[in-house]
């Protein structure tokens, strides 16, 4: 399974960017790459292990903007096409066999 985090959070001020940065750098510290900008990926070896990452987002969430979850499977991220670009280098170091140890 994969768990997404999309977020657009405002930094018109410093109170929000620093809010933005610290919900980017905890979403970071829980394992989470980056996909694109504010778009986070992580691997979750099943359903409560999405549900425990999930809580701990949520209780961390800023005070403003927009924070969504979009979960899948690994065959749905699989099926992503990349139209533009390349794959990350964290995205090339991760395999289908080395998501079975997880």
């Amino acid at each position: 399974m994969r768990l997404i985090v999309l977020f657009d959070l405002p930094t018109s001020s410093k109170k929000h960017r620093r809010e933005a940065t610290k919900f980017r750098n905890y979403i970071l510290s829980l394992g989470f790459m980056m996909l694109q900008y504010s778009i986070y990926v992580r691997v979750c070896k099943g359903q409560d292990i999405v549900d425990k990452y999930l809580n701990k987002v949520m209780q961390n969430l800023p005070s403003s903007g927009n924070v969504r979850v979009l979960q899948i499977t690994e065959k749905q991220y699989g099926r992503m096409e990349i139209l533009v670009g390349k794959e990350t280098k964290e995205e090339q170091k991760i395999t289908k066999s080395q998501l079975v140890l997880f």
